[in-house]
């Protein structure tokens, strides 16, 4: 049996242009091109039937090593919580002030980009610190 190599991440949301764009900032992620045949994204949503124009959007990671990200239109709200979650990982090796600072310092950035705070976690025995957090429609990260 050969194992899977590639994968992406889905998220359900409202506005998938949107969040996708918000997700690019957070990681270092960009657009990819538009489908063959289309000078611009606009080009091809304007080719779409009106029920399918902006439903979905990704991203991608520049250096090819992370996965695709893909954001679809849902009818529905988030309603609970998430059962999966990026852990953004800002704070690798870094333990006791010097994680808190770089933790602290890129919430400020995510925030000014609309994300949420929701609650630092103070290390324990097991875990160092991270802040939970939420994107801009409301589902759960956490800078790590």
């Amino acid at each position: 049996m050969s194992s899977i190599r590639q994968f992406q991440v889905t998220f359900d949301c409202a506005e998938p242009e949107r969040v996708a764009r918000f997700w690019c900032e957070v990681l270092g992620y960009v657009v990819p091109p538009p489908p063959e045949g289309f000078a611009t994204w606009d080009d091809f949503k304007g080719s779409q039937p009106p029920e399918q124009r902006d439903s979905w959007f990704a991203c991608t990671d520049p250096s090819g090593v992370g996965p695709r990200l893909y954001f679809q239109r849902v009818p529905e709200g988030k309603a609970v919580k998430n059962r999966v979650h990026l852990d953004v990982r800002v704070g690798t090796g870094l333990v006791g002030e010097e994680r808190l600072a770089t933790l602290e310092a890129e919430c400020a950035r995510l925030i000014a980009l609309g994300a949420v705070r929701v609650q630092l976690l103070l290390a324990d025995d097991e875990n160092e610190s991270c802040i939970a957090m939420q994107d801009i429609e409301g589902n759960e990260f956490c800078l790590d």
